[in-house]
């Protein structure tokens, strides 16, 4: 797929997502969203930050003090420091970036394994990678079940798993440190029960409509080789210009002396 055609369709999909987020649904789950993803923000310090996602930007509290928003067209850009790209390929550098939020665009991306190589690529070592996804296996996921809604966002595209995207980021030499889980609701019902929400982030529940996993990049373990240097003799041997005598031939050695200072 060329450059042009994937950024035409990460322009639609953007300008659906943002009308889903706009909705009153949309904003119940955001605002679930961003009580998890703050106390995770708090402890981020550093100088950059990027959010690639359709939805604006939801780590704003973060004390990261330049954040880069991000959109696949100019048009669609609605802040000065917007990275204007297909998520495939940042112009970034490496290890540039102290915060990386991909926010529930895994699911739709065209090419989601090398959106999460450049994610991770641009994530400095002591940085921290967060992804939003859907949970399969919730009362959102089973409303993927009509066919009708899995043609419109948020239902639209592929649902990972958390441990799915575990074997994901071990390619990127990435582990999660920690899931958390929020948008709790029963079945048929929209989201925005208080006491449901309240009860499933205290328990950490594996059945909100959102996961959001905390990522850090693998410490990079030494390994010992050994020498590739070989000695033909020990040292202190041949190369220094002295002998080395078996234990006998020494005491054979030292009586030859001993009957010639004798002789003497």
């Amino acid at each position: 797929m060329s450059t042009e055609t994937s950024a035409q369709r990460l322009a639609a999909l953007v300008r659906e997502g943002r009308r889903f987020w706009s909705t009153p649904e949309g904003q119940v789950l955001r605002q679930a969203e961003r009580a998890c993803l703050g106390p995770a923000c708090e402890r981020l310090f550093g100088a950059h930050s990027l959010e690639l996602g359709y939805g604006g930007l939801l780590a704003d509290m973060c004390p990261v003090r330049h954040s880069l928003a991000w959109a696949p067209t100019r048009e669609l850009a609605t802040d000065p420091s917007t990275l204007v790209c297909v998520p495939e390929a940042l112009p970034l550098p490496d290890g540039c970036l102290n915060l990386v939020v991909v926010h529930h665009l895994l699911e739709v991306a065209p090419d989601p394994h090398h959106l999460l190589q450049e994610a991770a690529r641009v994530t400095a070592d002591t940085g921290k990678l967060i992804l939003f996804g859907w949970m399969p296996f919730s009362a959102g996921g089973l409303a993927r079940l009509s066919p009708a809604r899995r043609r419109r966002l948020p239902w639209a595209g592929q649902w990972r798993s958390p441990r799915r995207l575990r074997d994901w980021l071990a390619f990127v030499d990435f582990e999660i440190e920690r899931v958390d889980y929020c948008g709790f609701h029963l079945p048929g019902r929209p989201p925005g029960n208080a006491l449901l929400e309240t009860l499933g982030r205290r328990h950490n529940l594996a059945l909100g409509d959102s996961y959001m996993i905390q990522a850090c990049r693998r410490p990079q373990l030494a390994q010992r080789q050994g020498s590739r240097l070989r000695f033909a003799a020990p040292l202190g041997g041949p190369a220094l210009g002295t002998t080395r005598l078996e234990p006998g031939r020494v005491a054979r050695h030292e009586g030859s002396r001993a009957e010639k200072e004798a002789r003497g």
